[in-house]
């Protein structure tokens, strides 16, 4: 009995929603009928009260192709009437990469990210905390001559973002780091020089934004990560090199925050050391 009540609750609900995907997309009973490969009959049938019946799997997915709605959605089975398809091109997006934040995209997602907490592994040290020369060291061989404009918009932007009211945690790996102050692996030819500065400029900005700014240091051979960051609730950016994969649905921007946050949790230096592990490292220099 209760088998045949579910059945008949859930055919009104077709009648219903096919009814509604009709309505929205001006579509008549004849369109339908050609669209779907069957007599006016049969849909007639579908959206009548009286003789509404259930169909089959086949006539549901040509009836929902045709609509641009979801055959789930029809049957009930979700609340969402976008087909799969769409629903992950709106979740999900791949773009170009750039090296440095002077890609409008990513700029885009810090101002649509204003005023939320930003979560950042990066894939080096963090542009935001670099000197110039830092800078033009890195991104000179790939820019060229763009690289004193591209250098002044990063500059620019990233004064932008200080002032937006959005706390930053970074999380950084302890080889990174030790790699720099020791011009190692990716900074093997970086001058002593640029080195000592880098880092009286990171000191100097985590004085001036701590607690706004919070940098932890995590061992990568107990914790691993690939660089990402967390846009508040709205957006989870993952960077492949070549390319940025943005997830914007829920469950996964969820995941991907705890994925950051076990990072902090199991940092080997808490965000009030850090100061000091920069000092230990100026003093290896020195």
């Amino acid at each position: 009995m209760t088998e045949m009540i579910d059945r008949r609750t859930r055919t009104d609900l077709f009648r219903r929603r096919l009814a509604r995907a009709m309505e929205d997309r001006q579509v008549s009973q004849s369109a339908l009928a050609r669209a779907a490969g069957v007599d006016r009959s049969t849909v007639s049938q579908l959206l009548a009260p009286a003789t509404a019946r259930l169909p089959g799997g086949q006539l549901v997915a040509a009836c929902a192709a045709a609509l641009g709605v979801s055959a789930d959605w029809l049957l009930g089975l979700t609340d969402r009437p976008e087909p799969l398809a769409d629903i992950l091109a709106a979740s999900l997006s791949i773009t170009e990469a750039p090296r440095a934040m002077i890609d409008e995209t990513i700029f885009g997602w810090h101002r649509e990210a204003a005023g939320y907490k930003i979560r950042h592994v990066p894939a080096t040290l963090p542009d935001m905390l670099k000197t110039r020369a830092m800078l033009e060291w890195e991104y000179t061989p790939q820019l060229g001559r763009t690289a004193e404009q591209a250098i002044g918009a990063s500059e620019d932007r990233l004064n932008w973002m200080r002032g937006a009211g959005s706390d930053w945690e970074i999380a950084l790996p302890l080889h990174e780091l030790n790699a720099f102050a020791r011009a190692q692996g990716y900074y093997d030819g970086l001058p002593r020089t640029t080195r000592l500065d880098q880092i009286d400029r990171m000191l100097e900005l985590n004085a001036q934004l701590y607690p706004a700014l919070r940098v932890y240091v995590f061992d990568a051979r107990r914790v691993f990560s690939a660089p990402l960051t967390v846009f508040g609730p709205l957006l989870a950016v993952i960077y492949l090199g070549r390319s940025h994969i943005a997830f914007r649905d829920r469950a996964r921007i969820a995941s991907i925050q705890a994925h950051f946050d076990w990072l902090v949790k199991e940092a080997a230096t808490a965000a009030r050391d850090f100061p000091a592990l920069l000092a230990g490292l100026r003093a290896e220099l020195a």
